[in-house]
């Protein structure tokens, strides 16, 4: 197996990730991901311990216990287009020897946690409460740029999506993946379950309306009203589908898990989007501690 080049996987002077300026070892097994930077010391405050606090750009890590447990949690800023970074240089992190450059034999399978906000699709699902995505549908085009395979159920799923929405006639083809079952099953009770979608943007590519007029003004009430079985849309947001998509192909464990801030069909926003946060985390944290 040839090495990977210095111009592929840029490693620092520390010895450490480009981007992420971490270093292998300051990685824990256990991730979360928070979109903004000032939301990972929100989150590590419930740390027993914190070991390692690094930051570069908008990607603020760090790393620490709680419990017997040893977490790491990392902003991603917004968008897919950072999640590919984030996705990529964390797996990078444990499954390519830094020394050498080689793809190591034994690969390792992290747990990767999105803790976020987002957008309710649903009447019945209010401000304030959480979501775990059972799937993440993408209505960016990152995935595009990678194999993935969509299996039988994923392939109905996506056929009906664009049968009833017809949304690909208006913008790219859509994409789904699957959260990890093995997370998903401690995240059930106080929570609701659906797919998220994850849209490129926060205001036309979600069917707000400033001053520019958009492509698909039919957009909300499309998600709202889709239904395939037992599935439905219940939120959106704009990193979901990239961490489902990239973390399966990589070989991880990925969930979703969001606060919701805003309604976007009663059109109601939440009164205390920080309060409505905290509730998450502490949630999030109380569960990993005991899984």
């Amino acid at each position: 197996m040839q090495p990977i080049a210095a111009s592929e996987l840029i490693i620092n002077e520390r010895g450490a990730v480009y981007h992420l300026d971490l270093r292998p070892e300051e990685l824990a097994t256990t991730v979360i991901t928070v979109g903004d930077p000032g939301r990972v010391p929100q989150v590590s405050k419930y740390f027993d311990t914190i070991e390692v606090k690094r930051q570069h750009r908008e990607f603020v890590s760090h790393t620490g216990t709680l419990g017997k447990k040893r977490l790491t949690v990392i902003s991603s800023g917004i968008g897919t287009d950072n999640i590919d970074i984030v996705l990529n240089e964390i797996d990078a992190l444990v499954n390519i020897d830094f020394e050498t450059r080689i793809i190591k034999e034994n690969l390792t399978t992290l747990n990767i946690l999105r803790v976020g906000t987002s957008g309710s699709l649903q009447r019945d699902i209010p401000v304030d409460s959480l979501v775990a995505a059972t799937h993440g549908l993408g209505l960016d085009n990152l995935l595009h740029y990678y194999r993935l395979e969509h299996n039988e159920e994923e392939k109905q799923l996506l056929q009906s999506f664009c049968t009833q929405t017809q949304i690909q006639a208006q913008m790219s083809q859509p994409y789904i993946s699957s959260a990890s079952p093995s997370l998903l099953k401690h995240f059930v009770k106080d929570f609701f379950h659906g797919i998220t979608v994850t849209c490129p943007g926060f205001y036309g590519p979600q069917g707000r309306v400033l001053r520019l007029g958009v492509k698909n003004p039919q957009l909300i009430n499309n998600l709202t009203q889709f239904i395939f079985g037992q599935h439905r849309i219940t939120n959106f947001e704009m990193e979901t589908s990239g961490i489902y998509g990239l973390g399966r192909l990589l070989g991880h464990h990925c969930l979703s898990l969001n606060t919701i801030v805003a309604n976007r069909v009663s059109k109601e926003f939440t009164k205390d989007g920080k309060a409505s946060v905290e509730n998450l985390v502490k949630k999030t944290l109380e569960i990993l501690s005991n899984c």
